[in-house]
Protein backbone atom coordinates (compact mmCIF):
# COMPACT_ATOMS: atom_id res chain seq x y z
CA UNK A 1 0.00 0.00 0.00
CA UNK A 2 2.57 2.09 -0.73
CA UNK A 3 0.20 4.97 -2.35
CA UNK A 4 -1.32 5.98 1.09
CA UNK A 5 1.78 5.46 3.00
CA UNK A 6 3.82 7.95 0.49
CA UNK A 7 1.01 10.59 1.43
CA UNK A 8 3.15 11.23 4.48
CA UNK A 9 6.25 10.11 3.68
CA UNK A 10 6.25 12.61 1.18
CA UNK A 11 6.50 15.22 3.90
CA UNK A 12 9.25 13.47 6.08
CA UNK A 13 11.45 15.58 8.39
CA UNK A 14 13.39 17.96 6.71
CA UNK A 15 15.53 17.79 9.99
CA UNK A 16 13.89 14.21 9.39
CA UNK A 17 15.87 -10.17 21.96
CA UNK A 18 17.23 -12.05 21.97
CA UNK A 19 20.94 -11.93 21.00
CA UNK A 20 20.56 -14.76 18.28
CA UNK A 21 22.22 -13.20 14.84
CA UNK A 22 20.61 -13.05 11.45
CA UNK A 23 22.02 -15.96 8.95
CA UNK A 24 24.60 -14.72 6.42
CA UNK A 25 22.49 -14.93 3.14
CA UNK A 26 24.05 -14.94 -0.11
CA UNK A 27 22.64 -12.62 -2.76
CA UNK A 28 20.71 -15.14 -5.49
CA UNK A 29 20.75 -14.44 -8.47
CA UNK A 30 17.62 -14.34 -10.58
CA UNK A 31 18.07 -17.47 -11.99
CA UNK A 32 17.87 -19.07 -8.48
CA UNK A 33 14.62 -17.12 -7.30
CA UNK A 34 11.91 -18.17 -9.02
CA UNK A 35 9.21 -15.33 -8.81
CA UNK A 36 6.31 -16.05 -6.41
CA UNK A 37 2.84 -16.74 -7.96
CA UNK A 38 1.36 -13.80 -5.71
CA UNK A 39 3.08 -11.32 -7.74
CA UNK A 40 2.33 -9.37 -10.69
CA UNK A 41 3.89 -9.34 -13.69
CA UNK A 42 5.37 -6.05 -13.50
CA UNK A 43 6.74 -6.32 -10.10
CA UNK A 44 8.52 -9.63 -11.34
CA UNK A 45 10.18 -7.86 -14.01
CA UNK A 46 11.86 -5.38 -11.81
CA UNK A 47 12.95 -7.12 -9.34
CA UNK A 48 16.71 -8.39 -9.44
CA UNK A 49 19.28 -10.06 -7.56
CA UNK A 50 20.19 -7.42 -4.90
CA UNK A 51 16.29 -6.78 -4.10
CA UNK A 52 15.92 -10.08 -4.02
CA UNK A 53 18.45 -10.90 -1.48
CA UNK A 54 17.70 -7.60 0.82
CA UNK A 55 13.61 -9.54 0.92
CA UNK A 56 15.09 -13.09 1.48
CA UNK A 57 17.82 -11.34 4.26
CA UNK A 58 14.86 -9.74 6.11
CA UNK A 59 12.48 -13.06 5.59
CA UNK A 60 9.54 -11.21 3.26
CA UNK A 61 7.19 -13.75 3.14
CA UNK A 62 7.65 -15.21 6.82
CA UNK A 63 6.60 -11.45 7.49
CA UNK A 64 3.51 -11.54 4.83
CA UNK A 65 2.60 -14.39 6.53
CA UNK A 66 1.46 -13.14 9.62
CA UNK A 67 -1.68 -10.68 10.38
CA UNK A 68 -0.03 -7.79 12.06
CA UNK A 69 3.18 -6.63 14.05
CA UNK A 70 3.43 -4.24 17.13
CA UNK A 71 5.76 -2.33 18.75
CA UNK A 72 6.74 0.30 21.65
CA UNK A 73 8.69 3.62 19.70
CA UNK A 74 10.44 5.93 21.14
CA UNK A 75 11.55 9.13 18.90
CA UNK A 76 13.68 11.69 19.91
CA UNK A 77 15.02 14.23 17.48
CA UNK A 78 17.47 16.37 18.58
CA UNK A 79 17.22 15.74 21.82
CA UNK A 80 13.72 16.17 22.06
CA UNK A 81 10.66 13.75 22.31
CA UNK A 82 9.40 13.60 19.42
CA UNK A 83 6.63 10.71 19.51
CA UNK A 84 6.15 7.68 22.17
CA UNK A 85 4.07 5.02 21.98
CA UNK A 86 2.50 1.46 20.60
CA UNK A 87 2.38 0.85 17.28
CA UNK A 88 0.42 -1.65 15.64
CA UNK A 89 0.67 -2.30 12.22
CA UNK A 90 -0.67 -4.90 9.52
CA UNK A 91 1.14 -6.61 7.37
CA UNK A 92 0.31 -5.89 4.66
CA UNK A 93 0.68 -2.28 5.44
CA UNK A 94 -3.63 -1.33 5.03
CA UNK A 95 -4.14 -0.59 8.91
CA UNK A 96 -2.60 0.89 11.11
CA UNK A 97 -3.01 2.06 15.19
CA UNK A 98 -0.72 4.46 17.50
CA UNK A 99 -1.25 4.22 21.15
CA UNK A 100 0.68 7.32 22.36
CA UNK A 101 1.72 7.08 25.74
CA UNK A 102 -0.12 10.41 26.60
CA UNK A 103 -3.35 8.88 25.48
CA UNK A 104 -4.24 9.79 22.38
CA UNK A 105 -4.73 7.84 19.61
CA UNK A 106 -4.52 7.70 15.24
CA UNK A 107 -6.06 5.06 13.41
CA UNK A 108 -5.02 4.61 9.43
CA UNK A 109 -6.73 2.25 6.90
CA UNK A 110 -6.15 2.83 3.15
CA UNK A 111 -6.03 6.65 2.96
CA UNK A 112 -8.32 7.92 5.42
CA UNK A 113 -6.89 8.71 9.34
CA UNK A 114 -8.86 9.10 11.73
CA UNK A 115 -7.91 10.60 15.57
CA UNK A 116 -8.85 11.45 18.82
CA UNK A 117 -8.74 15.46 20.24
CA UNK A 118 -5.42 16.81 21.12
CA UNK A 119 -3.12 16.52 18.18
CA UNK A 120 -2.67 20.18 16.66
CA UNK A 121 -2.56 20.19 12.75
CA UNK A 122 -3.87 17.69 10.56
CA UNK A 123 -0.73 17.85 8.52
CA UNK A 124 1.00 16.28 11.35
CA UNK A 125 -1.50 13.93 12.05
CA UNK A 126 -1.15 12.39 8.55
CA UNK A 127 2.40 12.36 9.00
CA UNK A 128 2.26 10.05 11.76
CA UNK A 129 0.39 7.94 10.22
CA UNK A 130 2.02 7.17 7.81
CA UNK A 131 5.79 7.78 8.08
CA UNK A 132 6.79 6.11 11.11
CA UNK A 133 5.17 2.99 9.59
CA UNK A 134 6.41 3.69 6.31
CA UNK A 135 10.05 3.45 7.97
CA UNK A 136 9.47 -0.04 9.67
CA UNK A 137 7.44 -1.84 6.58
CA UNK A 138 10.16 -0.54 4.46
CA UNK A 139 12.26 -3.71 3.75
CA UNK A 140 9.04 -5.61 2.86
CA UNK A 141 7.76 -3.16 0.13
CA UNK A 142 10.38 -3.30 -2.08
CA UNK A 143 8.68 -4.77 -4.76
CA UNK A 144 5.09 -2.94 -4.19
CA UNK A 145 3.41 -1.87 -7.37
CA UNK A 146 4.80 1.49 -9.09
CA UNK A 147 8.44 0.79 -7.64
CA UNK A 148 11.15 0.43 -10.55
CA UNK A 149 14.97 0.06 -9.35
CA UNK A 150 18.29 0.91 -11.03
CA UNK A 151 21.69 0.35 -10.80
CA UNK A 152 23.75 2.68 -8.78
CA UNK A 153 27.47 3.33 -8.44
CA UNK A 154 28.37 4.61 -4.90
CA UNK A 155 30.63 7.65 -4.91
CA UNK A 156 31.85 7.61 -0.97
CA UNK A 157 35.72 6.86 -1.20
CA UNK A 158 36.46 3.51 0.25
CA UNK A 159 32.64 1.98 -0.61
CA UNK A 160 33.27 -1.46 -0.61
CA UNK A 161 31.16 -3.45 1.99
CA UNK A 162 27.27 -2.37 0.18
CA UNK A 163 25.22 -3.52 -2.18
CA UNK A 164 23.31 -0.10 -3.79
CA UNK A 165 20.38 0.25 -5.77
CA UNK A 166 18.57 3.30 -6.65
CA UNK A 167 14.41 2.90 -5.90
CA UNK A 168 12.38 5.37 -8.21
CA UNK A 169 8.60 5.12 -8.98
CA UNK A 170 6.41 5.19 -11.83
CA UNK A 171 4.42 7.99 -12.48
CA UNK A 172 1.29 8.24 -10.33
CA UNK A 173 2.73 6.38 -7.58
CA UNK A 174 1.69 8.32 -4.72
CA UNK A 175 1.99 11.91 -4.22
CA UNK A 176 4.70 12.43 -5.06
CA UNK A 177 6.55 9.94 -7.46
CA UNK A 178 9.64 11.76 -7.77
CA UNK A 179 10.76 11.08 -4.40
CA UNK A 180 13.42 8.50 -4.73
CA UNK A 181 16.02 6.17 -2.20
CA UNK A 182 18.76 5.20 -2.41
CA UNK A 183 19.20 0.96 -0.49
CA UNK A 184 22.24 0.32 1.37
CA UNK A 185 22.27 -3.43 2.01
CA UNK A 186 25.43 -4.90 3.68
CA UNK A 187 26.86 -7.69 1.82
CA UNK A 188 27.83 -10.13 4.69
CA UNK A 189 23.85 -10.35 5.09
CA UNK A 190 22.19 -8.56 2.71
CA UNK A 191 20.22 -6.83 5.59
CA UNK A 192 19.49 -3.04 4.88
CA UNK A 193 21.86 -0.87 6.65
CA UNK A 194 20.96 2.73 5.88
CA UNK A 195 18.56 4.06 2.98
CA UNK A 196 18.85 7.70 1.59
CA UNK A 197 16.78 9.44 0.48
CA UNK A 198 14.99 13.19 -1.10
CA UNK A 199 11.60 14.49 0.09
CA UNK A 200 9.96 16.56 -3.00
CA UNK A 201 6.79 17.37 -0.76
CA UNK A 202 6.16 21.41 -1.95
CA UNK A 203 9.17 21.14 -3.83
CA UNK A 204 11.01 20.31 -6.98
CA UNK A 205 13.00 17.45 -7.32
CA UNK A 206 15.77 19.97 -7.79
CA UNK A 207 15.50 21.22 -4.75
CA UNK A 208 15.21 18.40 -2.97
CA UNK A 209 17.82 16.99 -3.79
CA UNK A 210 19.99 20.00 -2.47
CA UNK A 211 18.96 18.41 1.36
CA UNK A 212 18.85 14.51 0.72
CA UNK A 213 18.94 12.58 4.51
CA UNK A 214 18.91 8.90 5.21
CA UNK A 215 17.58 6.28 7.82
CA UNK A 216 19.88 3.70 9.20
CA UNK A 217 18.71 0.37 10.86
CA UNK A 218 20.65 -1.51 13.23
CA UNK A 219 20.53 -4.02 16.53
CA UNK A 220 18.79 -6.30 14.36
CA UNK A 221 16.86 -8.98 16.47
CA UNK A 222 15.21 -12.28 15.30
CA UNK A 223 11.47 -12.41 15.59
CA UNK A 224 9.54 -15.42 14.69
CA UNK A 225 12.46 -15.74 11.93
CA UNK A 226 12.20 -12.04 10.80
CA UNK A 227 14.67 -10.00 11.21
CA UNK A 228 14.11 -6.77 12.31
CA UNK A 229 16.22 -3.42 13.23
CA UNK A 230 15.60 -2.42 17.28
CA UNK A 231 17.42 1.30 16.69
CA UNK A 232 16.73 3.48 13.53
CA UNK A 233 18.81 6.71 13.01
CA UNK A 234 18.50 9.58 11.04
CA UNK A 235 21.01 11.65 9.16
CA UNK A 236 21.98 14.06 6.72
CA UNK A 237 23.47 12.71 3.84
CA UNK A 238 25.86 13.48 0.44
CA UNK A 239 26.23 11.49 -2.16
CA UNK A 240 30.19 11.66 -1.91
CA UNK A 241 30.43 11.22 1.91
CA UNK A 242 27.24 8.99 3.26
CA UNK A 243 26.09 9.74 6.28
CA UNK A 244 26.92 13.11 7.68
CA UNK A 245 25.49 14.18 11.00
CA UNK A 246 22.87 12.77 13.14
CA UNK A 247 19.69 14.46 13.32
CA UNK A 248 16.86 12.10 15.61
CA UNK A 249 17.25 8.55 16.82
CA UNK A 250 14.06 5.86 17.33
CA UNK A 251 14.34 3.11 19.75
CA UNK A 252 11.92 -0.18 19.07
CA UNK A 253 11.19 -2.62 22.09
CA UNK A 254 8.77 -4.85 22.42
CA UNK A 255 8.15 -6.36 18.56
CA UNK A 256 6.07 -8.93 18.23
CA UNK A 257 3.78 -10.29 15.91
CA UNK A 258 0.05 -10.27 16.95
CA UNK A 259 -3.81 -11.02 16.36
CA UNK A 260 -5.70 -7.99 16.76
CA UNK A 261 -9.01 -8.61 17.22
CA UNK A 262 -11.64 -7.63 14.39
CA UNK A 263 -12.37 -4.46 15.36
CA UNK A 264 -9.09 -3.27 16.34
CA UNK A 265 -7.96 -1.67 13.59
CA UNK A 266 -11.64 0.49 13.41
CA UNK A 267 -11.69 4.30 15.36
CA UNK A 268 -14.48 5.13 17.44
CA UNK A 269 -17.54 6.86 15.24
CA UNK A 270 -16.67 10.49 17.01
CA UNK A 271 -13.08 10.43 16.01
CA UNK A 272 -12.09 13.34 13.87
CA UNK A 273 -11.33 12.53 10.16
CA UNK A 274 -8.47 13.76 7.67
Amino acid sequence: MKNAILIAVSLLLAVACTNEKPKTVETPTVAEQPVEATETPIVAEQKNAIVRGIEEAHNKQAFLSKQAVSFDLLLMFRGKERLKGKMTLSTDSEKGRIDFADGKKLYYNGNEVAYSEGFGEAKKVRFDAYTWSYFFLFPYKLSDPGTKWQAYESEQSGEAKHLTQKLTFEAGTGDDPEDWYIVYANKENNLIDYAAYIVTANKTREEAEKDPHAISYSDYEMVDGVSMAKTWKFWGWQSDKGLTDQLGEATLTNIQFVEPAADFFEAPADFLKK
